[in-house]
């Protein structure tokens, strides 16, 4: 799996997986900004057939807010993106892109204790729906 996401498996169709993630990350602050349904634009735009999948965009807005004070371009790489896409077996991969990259991206050391914040939340999150 990609060392700049956090990753997990469910034993669930997507569809359940998105319920379940949009909960545990209410739960933890976070709303759902944009939902983009890959399998369908792809399927739409080029006619071709791909795993469902689903591209989340997350926002803590108190997160949000406080990073956009520390870099005001940073709504490049914001809301923080989670996806959901369909596996073999009936199963779900959830990925959530780590907040770090703020810091790999910018160069912006400032960033690092929110960065820390919205990690330790999107984990957190992520964990229980492991469980």
């Amino acid at each position: 799996m990609a060392d700049y996401a956090r990753t997990i498996v469910l034993n669930c169709g997507v569809d359940a997986a998105v319920e379940r993630v949009e909960a545990a990350l209410a739960a933890r602050g976070f709303g759902i900004l944009t939902e983009i349904d890959v399998a369908a634009t792809l399927r739409a735009k080029l006619g071709v057939d791909v795993p469902e999948q689903r591209i989340l965009g997350a926002c803590n807005p108190a997160l949000a807010y406080e990073a956009l004070e520390i870099e005001p371009s940073i709504g490049l790489l914001l809301p923080c993106t989670v996806t959901v896409r369909a596996v073999a077996g009936g199963r779900t991969v959830v990925a959530a892109l780590d907040p770090a990259i703020m810091i790999t991206v910018t160069g912006n050391p400032a960033l690092k204790p929110l960065a820390d914040r919205a990690a330790e939340r999107l984990a957190d999150a992520l964990d229980t729906l492991a469980a």
